[in-house]
């Protein structure tokens, strides 16, 4: 076993255990992620779909991007604050709709309309490396 069948091997397990896994009641991580079922690598120049949101919230909107992540019709991976950044806001969370690329306007904007039909308005949209 190589270093890279050992990396793969730890993300499968985490991905695994992100999958059923409430924001809400985690603690130990800081973020919980998922990914497409058909992978995408993403470029230098990765972007993100921001959503804010809080404690009552974030479970509900987390079942709703993770499914749509892995089922391909969002970006190449999604992510979940399990804590705040906060100390004036510690209810407050984040998620993130990760694209490949920030400069393929087509995707960006498709990604974004996707949330917007499922009824998620995204605060921002940003780069991930600048």
């Amino acid at each position: 076993m190589n270093e890279q069948d050992l990396i793969r091997m730890v993300q499968q397990a985490r991905m695994q255990h992100d999958s059923t896994a409430r924001p809400s009641a985690i603690t130990g991580n800081y973020w919980l992620e998922c990914k497409p079922l058909i992978e995408h690598t993403p470029t230098p120049r990765a972007g993100e779909w921001v959503i804010e949101t809080d404690l009552t919230q974030v479970d509900a909107l987390w079942t709703q991007i993770r499914t749509a992540t892995i089922a391909g019709h969002l970006g190449y991976k999604s992510k979940v604050a399990t804590a705040s950044r906060s100390i004036e806001h510690p209810q407050q969370r984040v998620i993130v709709v990760r694209t490949v690329d920030a400069d393929q306007t087509d995707d960006v904007t498709r990604v974004g309309e996707q949330l917007r039909a499922m009824g998620i308005t995204p605060n921002r949209y940003e780069r991930i490396n600048g």
